[in-house]
């Protein structure tokens, strides 16, 4: 059987500084009756050691549970009498710095295990959790223990990154800093303009590479405060943007690489798309104002200027995007009867799929004929979904996915051409070495082709030169992931608490 001494070694280690008398079992929770050891102790004022013992003081100290139940400590500490002539402090209580810190009730092992929850959960979701720890705090205790956690001390990294995220979206953002090398956070200061960042930089100096996005706020406030300062762009953002202009471009050749299927009759969707490009370009040729149109088409502005701004009906064309059904497997059925006798009604073919295993009903079989899917060899692609395929690495396609891309380029000189300058640009996203020159390569072949949409990206490009050939060596992966994380914060908090509290749950990341 174990001693109260071997107990307190085995199950109260973090008590191993005082001596336990009891342990008494209430049920709901283990009390354990200590004392301090008489030993003397320095007064906080002249740290002369005093073992005089002028009174005692009773404390309750919850510390961590033991077997699911709550530990109280019913601590007794002493008044001790300084042996100082002329101390203002005649007397002073004993600490136990070990257990338990100035004015807390709570053990100094348990604040910091409660501190870890709120780190990671915040409020509410740290009450809730606590009470299954078997330590019931409400959600105003966990922000007062959230503010209570220190701060890691500030220091200037030598690559700094640089991001913004909204604290609501279109009204108020903040600014992120980490070290991009590392991932530690910095600092998050409140809005995300150029004489924000710019502030921050010359009143730390330090840094000498910055890694941020196309933003020209960071760009100019980075030229402002750091001039020797090099200034990275990030190739995530790149990436992206130029996958945006490849889906305008794909979008404004719809009408070559769309037809590649065999034809089918146009439903009243496009019929209706003609009828109303036709109306607004007679009105423009007569010298009707793009307002005018709207208003007699009764239709928005925005609308009309879309009509107005395309040369062809067919750009306006987009492909339908058709979901698998359970009539897909008997296309192949469809098209042959179909073929040779075009008038057979939909009775007898759904009659004749059911003996071969159909398992649906009529109207899914209706629909799939009167869309025309029966004659195609395919469903009909959609821009966002070629773009996919483009912008995926050919080895990572399936042999039908690259048979497709073929197939389609093949029917149209702009998306052939679209591929090869996505497969170009891929490769200069690769450090090595002579890649600016490579992409000057690039921007200028470019400029040569007729792809409209990516000419406005390669003139981005051209705006902001020295940061994109920095970032084909580097990156801003980390900021983007601390990011990520911080925006899961913020949704987290709902808003709620203030900019300081979700600063300093942010820096404590």
């Amino acid at each position: 059987m174990l001693k109260i001494d071997d107990l307190a070694g085995v199950v109260f280690a973090g008590l191993s500084t005082l001596v336990i008398e009891g342990v008494e079992d209430e049920d709901d929770l283990i009390r354990v009756m200590a004392r301090t050891r008489d030993e003397p102790v320095p007064c906080p004022v002249c740290g002369a050691l005093s073992g005089r013992a002028h009174g005692h003081v009773s404390r309750t100290v919850t510390d961590v549970p033991v077997d699911g139940r709550l530990v109280v400590v019913s601590l007794q500490v002493r008044r001790l009498v300084c042996p100082e002539w002329g101390c203002p402090r005649q007397t002073f209580r004993e600490q136990a710095p070990r257990l338990i810190e100035r004015y807390q009730r709570r053990a100094s092992r348990l604040t910091g295990q409660l501190g870890a929850v709120v780190k990671e959960l915040a409020g509410r979701a740290s009450a809730r959790l606590s009470v299954v720890l078997a330590v019931t705090i409400s959600r105003s205790t966990a922000l007062r223990l959230l503010a209570r956690l220190p701060l890691p001390p500030l220091r200037i990294p030598r690559v700094l990154g640089v991001d913004d995220f909204a604290l609501k979206r279109r009204h108020r953002y903040a600014t992120i800093l980490i070290d991009a090398a590392t991932g530690e956070r910095i600092d998050v200061l409140p809005g995300r303009g150029a004489d924000v960042l710019e502030t921050w930089l010359r009143s730390r100096p330090g840094v000498e590479i910055v890694c941020r996005d196309g933003s020209g706020a960071y760009g100019e406030a980075v030229r402002r405060a750091l001039p020797d300062a090099v200034q990275v762009g990030d190739r995530w953002h790149l990436w992206a943007n130029f996958c945006d202009k490849t889906l305008a471009e794909l979008r404004s050749h719809s009408a070559c690489w769309a037809t590649v299927n065999p034809s089918r009759p146009a439903g009243v969707h496009e019929q209706s798309t003609r009828e109303r490009w036709q109306q607004i370009h007679d009105l423009l040729d007569k010298g009707v104002g793009l307002l005018e149109c709207a208003r007699r088409l009764n239709l928005s502005l925005g609308t009309t200027k879309r009509y107005a701004r395309t040369q062809k009906p067919e750009a306006l064309r987009r492909a339908p995007c058709y979901r698998p059904t359970l009539v897909d497997p008997y296309r192949d059925h469809l098209r042959e009867r179909r073929a040779t006798d075009p008038a057979v009604a939909v009775q007898q073919l759904f009659r004749e799929i059911k003996e071969l295993g159909y398992t649906g009903s009529l109207n899914p079989l209706y629909r799939y004929i009167t869309q025309g899917r029966a004659e195609g060899e395919r469903p009909v692609i959609t821009p966002r979904r070629l773009a996919r395929l483009l912008l995926t690495h050919p080895d990572r396609l399936r042999d039908s996915d690259t048979q497709l891309v073929q197939e389609l380029t093949a029917a149209c000189p702009e998306l052939a051409e679209l591929a090869r300058h996505v497969r170009s640009f891929a490769e200069l996203l690769t450090p090595a070495a002579g890649n600016d020159a490579e992409l000057t390569a690039w921007t200028t072949t470019l400029r040569a082709a007729d792809l409209p949409h990516l000419h406005g990206f390669a003139n981005g490009i051209e705006l902001d030169r020295d940061a994109v050939n920095a970032a084909l060596p580097h990156h801003n992966s980390r900021t983007e992931g601390v990011n990520t994380r911080t925006k899961r914060i913020t949704r987290q908090m709902h808003g709620r608490a203030g900019f300081d509290l979700l600063r300093h749950r942010i820096l404590l990341q």
